[in-house]
């Protein structure tokens, strides 16, 4: 897989990452002669890949639930969802709120 495959709407980190101190500090790596700061393509891919495995593992979850409780729409099972897969923070927020579009996007709902 090529970078190319992540979805246009899959969320970017955009935040390099700052380390307090007397003077600020951006953190940044070399990565083949060059200094980077935030997100790869690779890491970039790598977290879809994630995201895309964990929104396709959630479906049985999301319809187990629904059927648990039939009185409530589909938007308040995925909100249940949300809130649990968000409590586990294996995901940032902008990956969730991904997640949970996917998500609604499999189930067809």
């Amino acid at each position: 897989m090529r970078h190319l495959d992540v979805p246009e709407g899959f969320p970017r980190d955009t935040a390099p990452p700052v380390v307090s101190g007397a003077h600020p500090k951006v953190c940044a790596r070399l990565s083949d002669g060059v200094y980077v700061v935030g997100q790869s393509d690779d890491e970039r891919l790598e977290r879809w890949l994630l995201c895309e495995d964990l929104a396709r593992q959630l479906v049985g979850v999301a319809e187990k639930g629904a059927l648990a409780h039939p009185d409530q729409s589909p938007s308040q099972t995925l909100e249940r969802v949300e809130v649990s897969v968000g409590r586990k923070g294996w995901v940032s927020p902008d990956e969730l709120a991904w997640l949970i579009r996917r998500l609604r996007t499999l189930l067809d709902w």
